[in-house]
């Protein structure tokens, strides 16, 4: 029978670790294991979904999990996740392409400063190819069931062949949900709207073998993708009803600073020489990246505060500057609530679009489509060849499939009043399952990927650990997802998110908990720096655990190592990249016996004296500082030559003598 191990934290569950080993009895005997202290127990992982979290996740377990058994399983044809799924009209990525990669991987040759999503797709399959992932996913194929299973610590899968509808199991010590946050798209509910007899697409189900030019277009929403629709069809098509349910912010392009710069913000294209030159001068690329624009700013998010109210000015003007041409369409688009309320939309060349002839502003309510067209509470009836529904997807955060954790209990009923997680990763009940961009993960904002990275780092080193330290079984402890959720419910009650405005960043209601954004502000945007921090190093404290043996230390093994068994080399611990070597004073002798005169931009205490200091890795890559190098054969020779000098001295004045 395996043991739960004391939850960490208190002194009555310390003091239950008094009188190791621990097991059944304190009496009964242990049978150590015969494994090595450092062999690697095999895990096998299983990953839903390839798009950007499944990737990166993919890279980093095959890097840092030795022994492990990979499988991804994809429900699409191809990977990418969002940016294989959405292709509608004038799809992009609405922050910075170059914030938008992973960090080990710079493109420098973004062709746009907001790249489309054809070409963000293609960095990403790239991505996947050069660090092998493609081996690892089963495209068509859905998870249709995951179910914790008590007696064997395995989640239990049901899989879905989408080619053929044949249904297939598995299983998994640890299971990670990387399916993304806005992945399940809705239609409306508008009465009669399968009745039209037109073309009906959703902005998230795009048929790109129907041809829309020339038609008569109508676009409902305003969110993220209604604003990069309408000024992407505006040229091709006679004329576009725009449907506006409420008003949104329409904030200047994010970092739009390095954009001003540029001839304008509608140059937006990078030139082949500006693309040569990123490439032939990193240092020149890394002050072009604009990450320090994206986290420099704090207190927009909050209210009352002195930014939030410029912000909201620059807003107004930006927005009166580009509605100029229909003034009367200022009163109707501008909103009540303060900006970063609802997810800002830069959206460039929306609002020059909605002043052209060929689109019309409706903000009466829509009653019902027919056959022909849509009807509008002010009896109003407007025929369109094409119905585009850019309404949006579930926001609640429950996963599309049965997800049975212990004790039967689902992920949605568990999360049936509000969705509540531990830093967004992983939740109580639910051992060994990870959760990519789960509730409260998001930034509204900003850079995402750079969280993203941080979380797959956090729950790799949850699967090291419970290799390490033979656990066959890691939760959070109730206790630390409730303490988040209050943390969090605290935190957001003085920010603007808690206005009166219908957002998905509390579920798709005006006045909800707000259940998706991280806690923690940075200009327009919840802080992918205070993510980054707080995922920066596990809380191991705040998980439950149970063990593959019946004692607690049974990870100490039979004694040996892995090296030990094989007759390898055991000094290992002596290589340079196992050694922790402290910064270096000068001036004294690197390790390479090389003496080094430093000059520093910092000083460190050395001794009783505060001297110039240095890094090891500053002495290896001299270019940092200005050093001189004298090598121990160098002053040997020196010392020869002195010695010779000396004795040639010596015997000169014995002549004289």
């Amino acid at each position: 029978m395996k043991q739960r191990s004391p939850t960490l934290g208190t002194e009555s569950n310390l003091a239950s670790f008094e009188g190791l080993p621990q097991g059944k009895s304190a009496n009964q005997r242990y049978t150590v294991e015969q494994r090595a202290i450092d062999e690697s127990r095999p895990m096998k992982v299983v990953i839903i979904g390839s798009g950007i979290s499944g990737i990166l996740s993919c890279i980093r377990l095959k890097q840092r999990i030795p022994n492990v058994d990979l499988c991804i399983y994809e429900k699409n044809a191809d990977l990418g996740g969002t940016w294989f799924e959405n292709r509608y009209p004038g799809c992009a990525c609405d922050i910075p392409a170059h914030t938008y990669q992973a960090s080990f991987e710079p493109n420098k040759e973004w062709s746009s400063f907001y790249a489309k999503a054809p070409e963000i797709h293609a960095y990403w399959k790239k991505v996947a190819q050069k660090y092998g992932c493609m081996d690892f996913i089963k495209f068509r194929r859905q998870v249709s069931e995951a179910v914790w299973d008590q007696g064997t610590f395995k989640w239990q899968l049901k899989v879905k062949n989408l080619q053929d509808s044949s249904m297939l199991t598995d299983d998994c010590d640890v299971l990670i949900q990387a399916t993304g946050t806005l992945n399940n798209w809705r239609w409306p509910s508008i009465p009669g709207l399968h009745k039209f007899k037109g073309k009906l697409m959703h902005s998230a189900s795009w048929d790109e073998s129907y041809d829309y030019k020339q038609k008569i277009v109508a676009v409902i929403g305003n969110g993220s993708s209604g604003i990069q629709i309408v000024p992407a069809m505006l040229p091709d098509v006679p004329h576009i009803d725009h449907y506006i349910r409420s008003p949104t912010w329409i904030s200047p392009p994010f970092a739009h600073g390095e954009i001003d710069k540029r001839d304008g913000t509608d140059n937006l294209h990078f030139s082949t020489e500006e693309i040569n030159h990123f490439k032939a001068d990193h240092a020149s690329y890394q002050v072009f990246h604009v990450e320090q624009e994206l986290q420099s700013v704090h207190g927009i998010s909050l209210v009352d505060h002195p930014i939030q109210a410029q912000a909201q000015d620059a807003f107004v003007q930006n927005m009166k500057r580009r509605l100029a041409k229909k003034a009367e369409l200022i009163d109707a688009l501008m909103p009540a609530f303060p900006p970063a309320c609802r997810r800002l939309t830069p959206g460039p060349g929306y609002l020059e679009a909605l002043t052209d002839e060929k689109v019309d502003i409706i903000t009466s309510e829509i009653v019902r489509v027919d056959e022909t067209g849509i009807i509008t509470a002010d009896g109003q009836h407007r025929p369109i060849d094409l119905l585009v529904c850019a309404t949006g997807f579930d926001t609640s955060f429950a996963p599309r499939i049965p997800v049975k954790g212990r004790g039967g209990m689902t992920l949605t009923e568990r999360w049936k009043e509000m969705p509540e997680t531990y830093l967004s990763i992983a939740t109580d009940g639910f051992p060994n399952y990870f959760i990519s961009l789960g509730p409260n993960a998001g930034l509204g904002e900003g850079n995402l990927l750079a969280v993203i990275e941080k979380s797959i780092d956090y729950f790799t080193a949850c699967i090291q650990k419970m290799q390490r330290d033979n656990i066959c079984a890691m939760s959070a402890r109730p206790q630390a997802v409730k303490q988040f959720r209050n943390y969090c419910d605290d935190y957001f009650r003085n920010t603007v998110f808690n206005s009166n405005c219908r957002s998905w960043y509390k579920g798709g209601t005006e006045n909800g908990r707000v259940t998706a954004l991280w806690p923690g502000m940075v200009m327009l945007f919840c802080s992918s720096l205070h993510a980054m921090k707080a995922l920066a190093h596990p809380r191991w404290e705040d998980f439950e655990y149970e063990y593959v043996s019946d004692n607690a230390v049974g990870w100490l093994g039979d004694g040996w190592t892995e090296n030990e068994k094989r007759n390898a080399v055991n000094v290992d611990y002596l290589d340079d990249d196992q050694v922790d070597f402290p910064p270096i004073c000068s001036p004294t002798l690197d390790r390479a016996g090389l003496r080094v005169r430093v000059q520093a931009r910092s000083k460190l205490q050395c001794g009783e004296v505060t001297r110039q200091c240095m890094r090891p890795a500053d002495v290896k890559q001299g270019f940092r500082c200005q050093m001189l190098f004298f090598t121990e054969k160098q002053s040997g020779d020196n010392a020869q030559k002195r010695e010779k000098k000396r004795r040639k001295k010596e015997t000169q004045s014995l002549d004289e003598s």
